[in-house]
């Protein structure tokens, strides 16, 4: 399975999200996952996660090894698994979808978090630019969504979650 993480600029969420998946997928001895992450802006292209998203994720025991990269099409293609952050995410991957199969790939994190109600889950707002308690609070949502994502992959209930949240 491959997962694809997206966020705006991809120095802040998409690397938050990918680290904190990468952990609990390890944890959890799921093997056989690629997970990569991307923005859908190219602003931030080469770049290292933003600092304070960087700092409160390796306090939490996270590792960080990505590089800003901007999403394409056939990223889109390439994935099982489409994770954006929030609803300008959902509208700006799926444009880039190049067929309906591509675009039913994406759906936002907070779909498989606890208690998400379906065709409306919960975006994680964009901290950048704020201070580092809005980063503390980035993670304490992204955590628990993906121990969700975590969980449909191992009761093979992707396509579940993905069908309750299609537009």
């Amino acid at each position: 399975m491959r997962i694809e993480v997206v966020c705006l600029g991809n120095i802040c969420r998409s690397p938050a999200a990918e680290a904190v998946l990468l952990h609990e997928l390890e944890a959890a001895g799921l093997e056989g996952v690629e997970v990569t992450s991307a923005g859908t802006g190219g602003w931030h292209v080469g770049d290292p996660p933003y600092h304070l998203s960087s700092a409160e994720g390796e306090r939490r025991g996270y590792r960080f090894e990505t590089v800003g990269r901007q999403l394409r099409p056939e990223h889109l293609t390439a994935a099982d698994l489409v994770l954006v952050m929030d609803e300008s995410n959902l509208r700006d991957a799926r444009a880039l979808a190049e067929t309906p199969r591509d675009a039913r790939k994406v759906v936002m994190l907070g779909a498989f978090a606890p208690g998400a109600v379906p065709g409306s889950p919960e975006a994680v707002p964009d901290p950048y630019g704020q201070d580092a308690p809005a980063f503390t609070a980035m993670y304490d949502q992204i955590e628990p969504a993906v121990r969700g994502v975590v969980e449909a992959i191992r009761s093979d209930r992707v396509d579940e979650v993905l069908d309750a949240h299609a537009d």
